[in-house]
Protein backbone atom coordinates (compact mmCIF):
# COMPACT_ATOMS: atom_id res chain seq x y z
CA UNK A 1 0.00 0.00 0.00
CA UNK A 2 2.86 2.22 0.85
CA UNK A 3 4.41 1.62 -2.65
CA UNK A 4 1.35 2.35 -4.50
CA UNK A 5 1.33 5.41 -2.43
CA UNK A 6 4.68 6.54 -3.04
CA UNK A 7 4.02 5.85 -6.82
CA UNK A 8 0.95 7.92 -7.29
CA UNK A 9 3.14 11.27 -5.78
CA UNK A 10 5.60 10.43 -7.67
CA UNK A 11 3.35 10.66 -11.12
CA UNK A 12 1.56 13.72 -9.66
CA UNK A 13 -1.28 12.45 -9.20
CA UNK A 14 -3.49 12.92 -5.97
CA UNK A 15 -3.22 10.52 -2.96
CA UNK A 16 -6.07 8.05 -3.00
CA UNK A 17 -9.14 8.41 -0.26
CA UNK A 18 -10.62 5.21 1.05
CA UNK A 19 -14.42 4.79 0.46
CA UNK A 20 -15.95 5.22 3.69
CA UNK A 21 -16.45 1.02 3.58
CA UNK A 22 -12.88 0.60 3.08
CA UNK A 23 -12.04 3.22 6.06
CA UNK A 24 -14.63 1.51 8.20
CA UNK A 25 -12.75 -1.84 7.61
CA UNK A 26 -9.05 -0.92 8.12
CA UNK A 27 -10.42 0.67 11.02
CA UNK A 28 -12.08 -2.30 12.45
CA UNK A 29 -8.81 -4.35 11.48
CA UNK A 30 -7.03 -2.40 14.41
CA UNK A 31 -10.11 -2.63 16.56
CA UNK A 32 -9.98 -6.41 16.28
CA UNK A 33 -5.81 -5.73 17.19
CA UNK A 34 -7.23 -3.87 20.41
CA UNK A 35 -9.73 -7.18 21.30
CA UNK A 36 -6.88 -9.76 21.02
CA UNK A 37 -4.81 -7.44 23.40
CA UNK A 38 -7.29 -6.77 26.04
CA UNK A 39 -8.22 -11.10 25.87
CA UNK A 40 -6.27 -13.50 28.19
CA UNK A 41 -4.03 -14.14 25.36
CA UNK A 42 -3.08 -10.30 25.27
CA UNK A 43 -2.05 -10.23 29.06
CA UNK A 44 0.74 -13.27 27.54
CA UNK A 45 2.02 -11.37 24.38
CA UNK A 46 1.10 -8.18 25.37
CA UNK A 47 4.26 -6.00 24.58
CA UNK A 48 4.17 -7.78 20.80
CA UNK A 49 0.21 -7.39 20.60
CA UNK A 50 0.36 -3.97 21.46
CA UNK A 51 3.43 -3.20 19.25
CA UNK A 52 1.40 -4.39 16.36
CA UNK A 53 -1.50 -2.82 16.95
CA UNK A 54 0.34 0.95 17.43
CA UNK A 55 2.27 -0.25 14.25
CA UNK A 56 -1.75 -1.09 12.52
CA UNK A 57 -3.13 2.66 14.04
CA UNK A 58 -0.54 4.63 12.40
CA UNK A 59 -0.84 3.12 9.30
CA UNK A 60 -4.55 4.47 9.26
CA UNK A 61 -5.07 7.34 6.58
CA UNK A 62 -6.76 10.34 6.72
CA UNK A 63 -10.40 8.99 6.77
CA UNK A 64 -9.98 5.58 8.54
CA UNK A 65 -8.66 7.31 11.69
CA UNK A 66 -12.05 8.92 12.86
CA UNK A 67 -13.32 5.46 11.72
CA UNK A 68 -11.29 4.01 14.25
CA UNK A 69 -12.23 6.67 16.89
CA UNK A 70 -16.03 5.98 16.65
CA UNK A 71 -15.26 1.98 16.90
CA UNK A 72 -13.18 2.76 19.82
CA UNK A 73 -15.36 5.02 21.57
CA UNK A 74 -18.70 2.76 21.24
CA UNK A 75 -16.67 -0.78 21.95
CA UNK A 76 -15.08 0.40 24.86
CA UNK A 77 -17.59 2.55 26.95
CA UNK A 78 -18.80 1.15 30.48
CA UNK A 79 -21.78 -0.56 30.34
CA UNK A 80 -24.49 1.27 31.92
CA UNK A 81 -26.18 -2.05 33.04
CA UNK A 82 -23.31 -3.19 34.81
CA UNK A 83 -22.93 0.53 36.07
CA UNK A 84 -26.46 0.21 37.52
CA UNK A 85 -26.11 -2.58 39.04
CA UNK A 86 -23.02 -2.15 41.33
CA UNK A 87 -24.72 1.54 42.58
CA UNK A 88 -27.85 -0.40 43.36
CA UNK A 89 -25.55 -2.84 45.39
CA UNK A 90 -23.72 -0.24 46.85
CA UNK A 91 -26.58 2.36 47.77
CA UNK A 92 -27.30 -0.69 49.26
CA UNK A 93 -24.60 -1.50 51.25
CA UNK A 94 -22.38 0.48 51.42
CA UNK A 95 -18.93 -1.44 52.21
CA UNK A 96 -15.33 -1.04 50.30
CA UNK A 97 -16.06 -4.08 49.05
CA UNK A 98 -18.92 -2.81 46.80
CA UNK A 99 -17.30 0.60 46.56
CA UNK A 100 -14.21 -1.24 45.13
CA UNK A 101 -17.10 -2.92 42.37
CA UNK A 102 -18.92 -0.11 41.61
CA UNK A 103 -15.64 1.74 40.72
CA UNK A 104 -14.19 -0.64 38.51
CA UNK A 105 -17.43 -0.76 36.87
CA UNK A 106 -17.41 3.03 36.38
CA UNK A 107 -13.79 2.83 34.74
CA UNK A 108 -13.85 3.23 31.13
CA UNK A 109 -12.16 -0.11 29.45
CA UNK A 110 -10.27 2.36 27.36
CA UNK A 111 -8.05 2.98 30.22
CA UNK A 112 -6.70 -0.33 30.46
CA UNK A 113 -6.52 -0.45 26.90
CA UNK A 114 -4.21 2.44 26.89
CA UNK A 115 -2.02 0.98 29.85
CA UNK A 116 -1.17 -2.39 27.89
CA UNK A 117 -0.62 -0.24 24.50
CA UNK A 118 1.49 1.37 26.94
CA UNK A 119 3.93 -1.37 27.28
CA UNK A 120 5.26 -1.18 23.53
CA UNK A 121 8.42 0.66 22.91
CA UNK A 122 7.87 3.85 21.91
CA UNK A 123 3.97 3.61 23.01
CA UNK A 124 4.18 6.93 25.10
CA UNK A 125 4.80 8.88 22.35
CA UNK A 126 2.27 7.12 19.44
CA UNK A 127 -0.68 7.57 22.66
CA UNK A 128 0.12 11.24 23.12
CA UNK A 129 0.30 11.46 18.98
CA UNK A 130 -3.35 10.12 19.15
CA UNK A 131 -5.03 12.56 21.78
CA UNK A 132 -3.31 15.43 19.39
CA UNK A 133 -5.25 14.35 16.51
CA UNK A 134 -8.41 13.65 18.49
CA UNK A 135 -8.41 17.12 19.31
CA UNK A 136 -8.58 18.44 16.83
CA UNK A 137 -12.00 17.14 16.06
CA UNK A 138 -13.40 16.32 19.12
CA UNK A 139 -15.36 19.54 18.93
CA UNK A 140 -17.03 18.18 15.91
CA UNK A 141 -16.94 14.36 17.47
CA UNK A 142 -18.64 14.82 20.92
CA UNK A 143 -18.66 10.87 21.00
CA UNK A 144 -14.99 10.73 21.30
CA UNK A 145 -15.12 12.92 24.95
CA UNK A 146 -14.50 9.92 26.77
CA UNK A 147 -11.54 8.61 24.77
CA UNK A 148 -9.97 11.96 25.46
CA UNK A 149 -11.00 12.35 29.21
CA UNK A 150 -9.41 8.72 29.44
CA UNK A 151 -5.98 9.42 27.66
CA UNK A 152 -5.79 12.76 29.65
CA UNK A 153 -6.81 10.53 32.80
CA UNK A 154 -3.78 8.31 32.39
CA UNK A 155 -1.49 11.33 31.42
CA UNK A 156 -1.69 12.59 34.23
CA UNK A 157 -0.31 10.07 36.41
CA UNK A 158 2.28 9.02 33.68
CA UNK A 159 3.15 12.68 33.55
CA UNK A 160 3.15 13.81 37.28
CA UNK A 161 5.90 15.52 39.29
CA UNK A 162 7.85 12.42 40.28
CA UNK A 163 9.06 11.34 36.68
CA UNK A 164 9.92 14.77 34.85
CA UNK A 165 13.35 15.71 34.66
CA UNK A 166 14.33 20.03 35.17
CA UNK A 167 17.15 20.33 32.70
CA UNK A 168 18.86 23.72 31.67
CA UNK A 169 18.71 24.57 27.79
CA UNK A 170 22.08 25.84 26.46
CA UNK A 171 24.47 26.38 23.67
CA UNK A 172 25.48 22.96 24.53
CA UNK A 173 22.50 21.01 24.42
CA UNK A 174 22.09 18.66 21.74
CA UNK A 175 20.84 20.22 18.00
CA UNK A 176 17.67 18.41 18.06
CA UNK A 177 16.69 19.92 21.23
CA UNK A 178 17.59 23.38 20.36
CA UNK A 179 15.45 23.09 16.47
CA UNK A 180 12.49 22.23 18.19
CA UNK A 181 12.94 25.13 20.90
CA UNK A 182 12.54 27.56 17.77
CA UNK A 183 9.68 24.91 16.06
CA UNK A 184 8.25 25.07 19.51
CA UNK A 185 8.35 28.83 20.85
CA UNK A 186 5.17 30.27 20.75
CA UNK A 187 5.18 33.51 22.69
CA UNK A 188 7.87 35.85 21.16
CA UNK A 189 9.05 33.37 17.68
CA UNK A 190 12.77 32.47 17.82
CA UNK A 191 14.40 34.28 14.92
CA UNK A 192 16.72 31.45 13.75
CA UNK A 193 19.94 30.28 15.29
CA UNK A 194 21.50 33.75 16.17
CA UNK A 195 18.46 34.82 18.06
CA UNK A 196 18.61 31.13 20.16
CA UNK A 197 21.91 31.32 20.55
CA UNK A 198 21.28 34.96 22.36
CA UNK A 199 18.61 33.79 24.67
CA UNK A 200 21.08 31.15 25.86
CA UNK A 201 24.15 33.04 27.13
CA UNK A 202 25.10 34.10 30.43
CA UNK A 203 22.20 36.53 31.47
CA UNK A 204 19.73 34.27 30.10
CA UNK A 205 18.53 30.86 31.08
CA UNK A 206 16.36 28.35 29.30
CA UNK A 207 14.54 25.25 31.07
CA UNK A 208 12.93 22.51 30.41
CA UNK A 209 11.07 19.25 32.15
CA UNK A 210 11.62 16.21 30.01
CA UNK A 211 9.86 12.95 30.48
CA UNK A 212 12.19 9.37 30.08
CA UNK A 213 9.41 7.70 27.76
CA UNK A 214 10.15 11.20 25.42
CA UNK A 215 13.60 11.72 24.99
CA UNK A 216 14.76 14.47 23.14
CA UNK A 217 11.37 16.20 23.48
CA UNK A 218 10.71 18.84 25.62
CA UNK A 219 7.09 19.28 27.46
CA UNK A 220 7.55 22.55 28.38
CA UNK A 221 10.27 25.63 28.41
CA UNK A 222 10.67 28.24 30.00
CA UNK A 223 12.74 31.20 28.94
CA UNK A 224 14.37 33.49 31.80
CA UNK A 225 16.34 37.24 31.76
CA UNK A 226 18.21 38.43 34.40
CA UNK A 227 18.33 41.76 35.19
CA UNK A 228 18.82 44.86 37.54
CA UNK A 229 14.90 45.89 38.08
CA UNK A 230 12.05 44.57 36.88
CA UNK A 231 11.63 44.90 32.75
CA UNK A 232 8.82 46.66 31.47
CA UNK A 233 9.75 46.54 27.37
CA UNK A 234 10.16 43.09 25.75
CA UNK A 235 11.66 43.92 22.85
CA UNK A 236 15.20 44.98 24.76
CA UNK A 237 15.31 41.58 25.60
CA UNK A 238 14.70 40.08 22.81
CA UNK A 239 16.98 42.15 20.48
CA UNK A 240 19.82 39.43 19.47
CA UNK A 241 22.45 42.46 19.22
CA UNK A 242 21.93 43.45 23.00
CA UNK A 243 25.36 43.32 25.23
CA UNK A 244 25.45 40.62 27.80
CA UNK A 245 24.63 41.42 31.38
CA UNK A 246 26.81 40.07 34.42
CA UNK A 247 24.42 37.90 36.06
CA UNK A 248 26.13 38.53 39.22
CA UNK A 249 24.89 41.60 39.75
CA UNK A 250 21.26 40.60 38.53
CA UNK A 251 18.72 41.59 41.28
CA UNK A 252 15.64 40.38 39.05
CA UNK A 253 14.85 37.09 37.03
CA UNK A 254 12.37 38.02 34.28
CA UNK A 255 10.24 35.29 33.14
CA UNK A 256 9.43 36.66 29.49
CA UNK A 257 8.11 33.05 27.68
CA UNK A 258 6.77 29.83 28.31
CA UNK A 259 5.52 27.65 26.14
CA UNK A 260 3.90 24.21 25.73
CA UNK A 261 5.22 21.91 23.61
CA UNK A 262 2.95 18.91 23.41
CA UNK A 263 -0.36 19.51 22.08
CA UNK A 264 -1.55 15.99 22.75
CA UNK A 265 -0.92 17.04 26.95
CA UNK A 266 -3.09 19.51 26.74
CA UNK A 267 -4.45 20.00 30.31
CA UNK A 268 -1.90 18.47 32.07
CA UNK A 269 -0.43 21.10 33.89
CA UNK A 270 3.48 21.56 34.15
CA UNK A 271 3.45 25.33 33.93
CA UNK A 272 3.44 25.95 37.92
CA UNK A 273 5.83 23.21 38.90
CA UNK A 274 8.42 24.76 36.31
CA UNK A 275 8.41 28.15 37.44
CA UNK A 276 8.53 27.39 41.05
CA UNK A 277 11.38 24.90 40.80
CA UNK A 278 13.51 27.34 38.19
CA UNK A 279 12.65 30.62 40.70
CA UNK A 280 14.31 28.09 43.61
CA UNK A 281 17.34 27.17 41.51
CA UNK A 282 17.70 30.33 40.38
CA UNK A 283 18.24 31.74 43.99
CA UNK A 284 20.28 29.29 44.56
CA UNK A 285 22.47 29.86 41.91
CA UNK A 286 22.36 34.13 42.12
CA UNK A 287 21.68 35.04 46.38
CA UNK A 288 21.10 38.81 45.16
CA UNK A 289 17.91 37.81 43.50
CA UNK A 290 14.99 39.30 45.38
CA UNK A 291 12.27 39.60 42.78
CA UNK A 292 10.66 37.16 40.66
CA UNK A 293 8.41 38.36 37.83
CA UNK A 294 6.82 37.75 34.51
CA UNK A 295 6.82 40.52 31.75
CA UNK A 296 3.57 38.45 29.91
CA UNK A 297 1.03 38.86 27.01
CA UNK A 298 -2.60 39.83 27.56
CA UNK A 299 -3.67 37.67 24.74
CA UNK A 300 -7.61 38.35 24.83
CA UNK A 301 -7.68 42.31 26.18
CA UNK A 302 -7.95 44.08 22.39
CA UNK A 303 -10.33 41.17 21.29
CA UNK A 304 -12.33 42.57 24.75
CA UNK A 305 -12.32 45.78 23.98
CA UNK A 306 -13.78 44.99 20.46
CA UNK A 307 -16.19 43.34 21.75
CA UNK A 308 -17.47 45.11 24.33
CA UNK A 309 -17.51 49.04 22.03
CA UNK A 310 -19.53 46.88 19.52
CA UNK A 311 -22.69 46.18 21.96
CA UNK A 312 -25.79 47.62 20.88
CA UNK A 313 -27.25 48.82 24.32
CA UNK A 314 -26.81 52.58 23.62
CA UNK A 315 -24.27 53.58 25.94
CA UNK A 316 -22.62 56.38 24.35
CA UNK A 317 -19.40 55.40 25.80
CA UNK A 318 -19.21 52.51 23.28
CA UNK A 319 -18.48 55.46 20.51
CA UNK A 320 -15.64 56.60 22.74
CA UNK A 321 -14.14 52.94 23.38
CA UNK A 322 -14.33 52.65 19.13
CA UNK A 323 -13.44 55.45 18.78
CA UNK A 324 -9.94 54.76 20.96
CA UNK A 325 -9.68 51.25 18.65
CA UNK A 326 -9.41 53.34 15.34
CA UNK A 327 -6.99 55.34 16.92
CA UNK A 328 -4.92 52.50 17.58
CA UNK A 329 -5.24 51.26 13.99
CA UNK A 330 -3.70 54.83 12.60
CA UNK A 331 0.11 53.54 11.19
CA UNK A 332 1.37 56.72 12.86
CA UNK A 333 -0.27 56.81 16.70
CA UNK A 334 2.65 55.69 18.30
CA UNK A 335 4.89 58.88 16.83
CA UNK A 336 1.65 61.14 17.70
CA UNK A 337 2.64 62.29 21.28
CA UNK A 338 -0.88 63.82 21.87
CA UNK A 339 -2.65 60.52 20.23
CA UNK A 340 -0.32 58.40 22.35
CA UNK A 341 -0.85 60.08 25.76
CA UNK A 342 -4.78 59.69 25.22
CA UNK A 343 -4.79 56.12 24.33
CA UNK A 344 -2.15 55.09 27.27
CA UNK A 345 -4.19 57.18 29.54
CA UNK A 346 -7.54 55.20 28.63
CA UNK A 347 -6.43 52.04 27.59
CA UNK A 348 -4.61 51.39 30.37
CA UNK A 349 -7.42 51.71 32.38
CA UNK A 350 -9.71 49.61 30.54
CA UNK A 351 -6.95 47.01 30.37
CA UNK A 352 -6.70 47.10 33.98
CA UNK A 353 -11.05 46.70 34.16
CA UNK A 354 -10.27 43.26 31.79
CA UNK A 355 -7.98 42.04 34.21
CA UNK A 356 -9.70 42.73 37.77
CA UNK A 357 -13.62 42.16 36.15
CA UNK A 358 -14.20 40.66 32.79
CA UNK A 359 -14.67 36.94 33.77
CA UNK A 360 -15.39 33.60 32.17
CA UNK A 361 -17.68 32.07 35.19
CA UNK A 362 -15.86 33.11 38.05
CA UNK A 363 -12.43 33.02 37.01
CA UNK A 364 -10.73 35.85 34.74
CA UNK A 365 -11.37 35.85 31.06
CA UNK A 366 -7.90 36.04 30.49
CA UNK A 367 -5.83 32.80 29.81
CA UNK A 368 -2.39 34.39 30.88
CA UNK A 369 -3.96 35.75 34.72
CA UNK A 370 -5.40 32.50 35.04
CA UNK A 371 -2.79 30.54 35.03
CA UNK A 372 -0.45 33.14 36.49
CA UNK A 373 -2.99 34.08 39.28
CA UNK A 374 -3.99 30.32 39.72
CA UNK A 375 -0.16 29.53 40.74
CA UNK A 376 0.07 32.35 43.39
CA UNK A 377 1.07 35.19 41.65
CA UNK A 378 0.47 38.79 42.26
CA UNK A 379 -0.81 41.07 39.60
CA UNK A 380 1.40 43.82 39.58
CA UNK A 381 2.20 46.70 36.83
CA UNK A 382 0.70 47.42 33.62
CA UNK A 383 3.63 48.21 30.82
CA UNK A 384 2.09 50.39 28.18
CA UNK A 385 4.18 49.78 25.08
CA UNK A 386 5.87 46.56 26.65
CA UNK A 387 5.32 44.46 22.81
CA UNK A 388 5.11 46.87 20.32
CA UNK A 389 5.70 43.90 17.58
CA UNK A 390 2.62 43.46 15.50
CA UNK A 391 1.11 40.53 17.86
CA UNK A 392 1.52 42.24 20.84
CA UNK A 393 -0.53 45.21 19.18
CA UNK A 394 -3.00 42.95 17.43
CA UNK A 395 -3.80 41.04 20.35
CA UNK A 396 -3.20 43.74 23.37
CA UNK A 397 -2.54 47.23 22.06
CA UNK A 398 0.93 46.74 22.90
CA UNK A 399 0.24 46.28 26.72
CA UNK A 400 2.10 43.34 28.89
CA UNK A 401 1.88 43.01 32.24
CA UNK A 402 4.36 42.00 35.29
CA UNK A 403 3.23 39.22 37.35
CA UNK A 404 5.27 38.79 40.51
CA UNK A 405 6.26 35.78 42.08
CA UNK A 406 7.05 36.35 45.55
CA UNK A 407 7.68 33.02 46.95
CA UNK A 408 6.72 33.44 50.26
CA UNK A 409 2.92 34.62 49.75
CA UNK A 410 2.54 31.91 46.95
CA UNK A 411 0.46 29.64 49.12
CA UNK A 412 -1.51 31.85 50.66
CA UNK A 413 -2.30 33.86 47.05
CA UNK A 414 -2.98 30.58 45.33
CA UNK A 415 -5.54 29.43 48.48
CA UNK A 416 -7.45 32.95 47.97
CA UNK A 417 -7.86 32.29 44.33
CA UNK A 418 -8.41 28.55 44.51
CA UNK A 419 -11.23 29.14 47.41
CA UNK A 420 -12.52 32.33 46.21
CA UNK A 421 -11.16 33.73 42.70
CA UNK A 422 -9.56 36.67 44.27
CA UNK A 423 -7.52 38.58 41.96
CA UNK A 424 -4.30 39.43 44.25
CA UNK A 425 -3.05 42.88 42.75
CA UNK A 426 -1.83 45.85 43.27
CA UNK A 427 -4.10 48.37 44.54
CA UNK A 428 -3.23 50.82 41.54
CA UNK A 429 -5.24 48.01 39.27
CA UNK A 430 -8.39 49.13 41.19
CA UNK A 431 -8.34 52.73 40.93
CA UNK A 432 -7.43 52.52 37.47
CA UNK A 433 -10.18 49.90 36.65
CA UNK A 434 -12.58 52.38 38.73
CA UNK A 435 -11.87 55.23 36.13
CA UNK A 436 -11.76 53.06 33.31
CA UNK A 437 -14.48 54.28 30.73
CA UNK A 438 -16.83 51.08 30.42
CA UNK A 439 -16.26 51.17 34.36
CA UNK A 440 -19.73 50.28 35.82
CA UNK A 441 -21.53 53.76 36.97
CA UNK A 442 -22.80 52.75 40.29
CA UNK A 443 -20.43 50.10 41.62
CA UNK A 444 -16.94 51.92 40.50
CA UNK A 445 -15.62 48.64 39.49
CA UNK A 446 -15.85 47.28 43.28
CA UNK A 447 -13.51 44.69 42.41
CA UNK A 448 -11.90 41.78 44.13
CA UNK A 449 -7.95 43.30 44.27
CA UNK A 450 -6.17 43.97 46.83
CA UNK A 451 -2.76 44.92 47.96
Amino acid sequence: MADRSLLRRLLGMAPRTPAPREAAREAQKVIDLCQALMSERGEVSGARLATETLKAYQRLDVVSVPAFFDLLAGVYSPRPDAVSRSAEKYRESPTPANLLLLQRAVESPLQELFRRLNAAPGATAVLVGLRRTLLRDLRDNPQWVGIDADLAHLFRSWFNRGFLLLERIDWRTSAQVLEKLIQYEAVHEIQGWRDLRRRTQADRRCYAFFHPALPEEPLIFIEVALTKGMSDKVQPLLDPDASVFDPADADCAMFYSITNCQEGLRGVSFGNLLIKQVAENLGREFPKLNTFATLSPIPGFRAWVSAEAGKKDNDPRREEVAGLLAMLDLPDWMSDRAVSNRLQRDITRLCAQYLLQAKSRDEPLDSVARFHLGNGARLDRLNWQGDTSPAGLRRSAGLMVNYVYDLADLERNHEAYAREHRVIAARRFEVMARESLLAPPVEKSRSKATQ
